[in-house]
């Protein structure tokens, strides 16, 4: 039965128990991180294993933030083509960047495989499904820039991709091997376990209010007193607030919402039946999945309006798995929740050097999982001397968005008109 505190099914369904610690240092530390996310807890991870004193701080819970709202697909690359990131980054990021995130669902998957992480993962790849004819099209195109670079990539027909769905309701689609999926609180908890043996201490429930530079060093001040630190990394992401001045405007926060079915058993064997993730081609983004208990998970942009057993989100959900299996008769809801995601103008995250001694990588655009994980290895290999010029994006200072309020909030009216629309 589901907790009532539970922050999404995967909160509940974890394998990875929660972790919670309210002890903080004494004495100074190599580096604090504030945030128990993919982010925070990949940087301290891999700075622990590389030799550095490590703090990690968490306002809530481990995973309470986009890391445990996660749709939960270990995704190769980002939003653009290959072409378009070379175009936005320049040749020599641009090839280092399609490179590493081409790359990243393997290295997600090894800390999986080398630390015993518990969180039903499945390589079978993901499934990107064109909603549309004009959808295929740009899928076509997509292929064939992957599959120059020699990626492991499938374009589907649409007979293909409905034997891979179990839903004639797709024109066709694109099967990335390098990918696959997780429970994504699993992961996140899976990390802290790994942190916190490789050495890394982490304090859960402990707000971080201010920061402020002390000569070489940093005071970090939360409500359970100081944290002295020589460097400080920001994994807040979509949940940044004004602890540093003008971070929270460099992106435009959108949300993204999910419902979870009860386990449907035989009634569902048919659909995804290799348990890949999927994702369409839509404006409107929409995302489905089978998990290993044989929930059906369904999500969009948005937040839950409503509840999960009554409300326009849970009319929406129905209406959506009636159309895309009409053989499946009532279900029943078993959670329903959304989740924040940082957006930035081109798509593409941001690795920023806020002060000396100060880092955050912020702006992930919906790619958590991949994201935060490389860039909490790359500002970790960063802070014990590595060339800032081999990390996968230039260091830069902040640009703000002026219209990010404005835009979030046409964005969440976009959003809700959508779910009136196909909850009718």
């Amino acid at each position: 039965m589901m907790k009532k505190s539970a922050i999404s099914l995967w909160d509940s369904s974890s394998a990875e128990e929660d972790y919670a610690n309210e002890g903080l240092p004494g004495d100074e530390v190599d580096v604090a991180i504030v945030g128990g996310g993919f982010t925070g807890l990949s940087t301290a991870l891999h700075c622990a294993e590389l030799g550095l004193s490590t703090q990690v701080m968490e306002a809530k819970q481990i995973g309470f933030g986009g890391s445990g709202r996660n749709v939960g697909l270990v995704n190769a690359g980002v939003w653009h083509p290959p072409a378009k990131v070379r175009e936005k980054l320049g040749d020599t990021y641009g090839q280092r960047f399609v490179q590493r995130f081409g790359d990243g669902p393997e290295k997600v998957f090894s800390l999986i495989e080398r630390h015993q992480i518990r969180c039903e993962v499945t390589k079978t790849g993901t499934i990107h499904a064109a909603h549309a004819p004009a959808g295929f099209v740009d899928l076509k195109a997509r292929f064939k820039e992957w599959e120059r670079l020699g990626a492991p990539v499938q374009l589907l027909n649409r007979h293909e991709v409905s034997q891979l769905t179990g839903t004639d309701a797709f024109f066709g689609g694109l099967l990335d091997a390098r990918a696959g999926t997780v429970n994504p609180m699993g992961y996140c908890r899976g990390l802290a376990r790994a942190a916190r043996g490789a050495g890394a201490a982490i304090t859960t429930g402990v707000p971080v209010t201010k920061l402020q530079k002390e000569g070489p060093s940093w005071r970090v001040d939360t409500d359970k007193g100081p944290v002295v630190a020589k460097s400080v990394v920001l994994g807040t992401n979509a949940y940044t607030d004004d602890l540093w001045p003008g971070l929270r405007n460099v992106f435009t926060k959108i949300h993204y919402f999910q419902l979870a079915t009860e386990p449907l058993g035989e009634r569902v064997r048919h659909i995804l039946p290799e348990r890949q993730g999927l994702w369409d081609t839509g404006q409107i983004m929409f995302s489905l999945r089978r998990d290993m208990e044989d929930r059906l998970i369904i999500g969009s942009m948005g937040t839950v309006l409503g509840s999960k057993d009554g409300g326009l989100s849970h009319r929406w959900a129905r209406k959506q798995l009636k159309r895309l299996f009409p053989d499946l008769g009532p279900v029943t809801f078993e959670e329903a929740w959304h989740g924040q995601i940082a957006m930035t103008p081109d798509h593409l995250p941001r690795i920023h050097k806020l002060d000396e001694g100060l880092f955050t990588s912020i702006g992930y655009n919906g790619r958590g999982i991949t994201t935060g994980t490389l860039f909490g290895e790359a500002i970790a290999r960063l802070l014990t001397g590595a060339d800032p010029n081999d990390l996968p994006l230039p260091l830069t200072d902040i640009t703000t968005v002026p219209s990010a309020p404005i835009m979030s909030r046409l964005y969440q009216t976009a959003f809700t008109a959508n779910q009136i629309l196909k909850a009718i």
